[in-house]
């Protein structure tokens, strides 16, 4: 067998790969890669010149490329290298209670959304599922003693334009990793098909859906896939999901000065939240160089959650962790882009989306 990446390898590869060793070897080296964390270098329960063979047969698909933190250390933001050249941004976020990781799905993003440093950068292509399990493994072992308890999938891409592989992901971070399927969430900007296939799922994880406009004229410039889906139908599907899964829906929401925080912002977004019981988190803008519009200010801000609780909606604002260290989604591969290549045109980017943070 030649070089494959550690977890693009299924199973069956794995005990195909270590034939002629005894039975229990198979299981003992995938619990390892997953329940574990650790390199088969690592694996100290195998006799060393298997371990020595298995580090050189299933190599990392994501190499370092850069490291930030902040929070005092409770932030961490990865820029990964993947073979072919291409980067993805993966965030750790550690709190009082409970530890998240935010991973990607894609490398770039096909979805054009108009304040989204990954979108502005366009899309390379979609990443396997081992590159998206291998994220989640990389900050587990980064949280140590800690235990990583969420997985948010709200980083470069969008996970449901992906979802063979990001479903195939799901269901080994849950079943090999060992995190449950409630502290899963899948964010999308509305994609419906995926939203309908994600409901007859068997494992109910969480859904985010990214509406940033609770009008069509508004969510068609913010977000263009709403000329293809729009919120009658986003609406439709996100009913559906709630009443299959029973779980509670999240409503993402970037506050954007003068552009989707005023009073009558709120009202339709309360007239689309409310008879789905969503639960709504408002994300102030992490300030971006060059984006020509800014966050909303704190009192806004504030306001805006206070008037969506006075019309019966359940709401929460974001704590925006890490803008000093280019948290936010696409930000570190945009500025890391333009650094390698100066000239490249606007193709890097200079807008962002908030980071998302659980």
């Amino acid at each position: 067998m030649r070089a494959r990446a550690a977890y693009d390898v299924s199973a069956d590869e794995l005990a195909a790969l270590l034939d002629g060793q005894p039975a229990y070897r198979a299981r003992q080296v995938w619990d390892g890669l997953h329940r574990r964390a650790l390199r088969p270098a690592e694996m100290s329960d195998l006799p060393l010149e298997l371990r020595a063979e298995l580090d050189e047969l299933l190599p990392a698909a994501l190499s370092e490329v850069e490291r930030r933190t902040s929070d005092g250390g409770g932030t961490v933001k990865w820029l990964f290298g993947l073979h072919d050249g291409r980067r993805v941004e993966t965030v750790l976020m550690a709190y009082p209670g409970r530890v998240t990781v935010c991973v990607s799905t894609q490398a770039g993003c096909a979805m054009g959304c108009a304040f989204c440093a990954t979108g502005q950068a366009g899309f390379d292509r979609q990443l396997t599922a081992g590159e998206i399990v291998e994220q989640v493994v990389a900050a587990v072992r980064a949280a140590r003693p800690r235990r990583v308890s969420n997985v948010v999938f709200m980083g470069m891409g969008e996970p449901l334009a992906n979802y063979e592989r990001t479903w195939a992901a799901v269901e080994r971070i849950h079943g090999d990793v060992g995190i449950s399927a409630r502290h899963l969430t899948v964010s999308t900007v509305g994609l419906v098909p995926g939203i309908r296939r994600l409901a007859a799922e068997p494992l109910p994880v969480n859904l985010a859906v990214s509406l940033h406009a609770a009008n069509d004229a508004l969510r068609d410039r913010l977000v263009p896939i709403n000329r293809r889906y729009p919120l009658g139908e986003l609406a439709e599907a996100c009913a559906a999901y709630v009443g299959a899964t029973g779980r509670r829906l999240s409503i993402e929401w970037a506050m954007i000065d003068g552009t989707n925080d005023r009073p009558s912002d709120m009202a339709e977004l309360a007239r689309f939240a409310r008879p789905l019981g969503a639960h709504v988190n408002l994300i102030p803008l992490n300030a971006t160089p060059g984006y020509p519009v800014r966050g909303s200010p704190p009192l806004r801000v504030a306001g805006a959650r206070q008037e969506l609780e006075r019309l019966g909606v359940r709401t929460t604002i974001r704590s925006t962790r890490g803008a000093e260290i280019d948290a936010a989604c696409g930000q570190l591969a945009a500025r890391a882009l333009a650094a390698r290549a100066p000239d490249a045109g606007t193709r890097p980017g200079h807008v962002v989306r908030a980071l998302r943070v659980r």
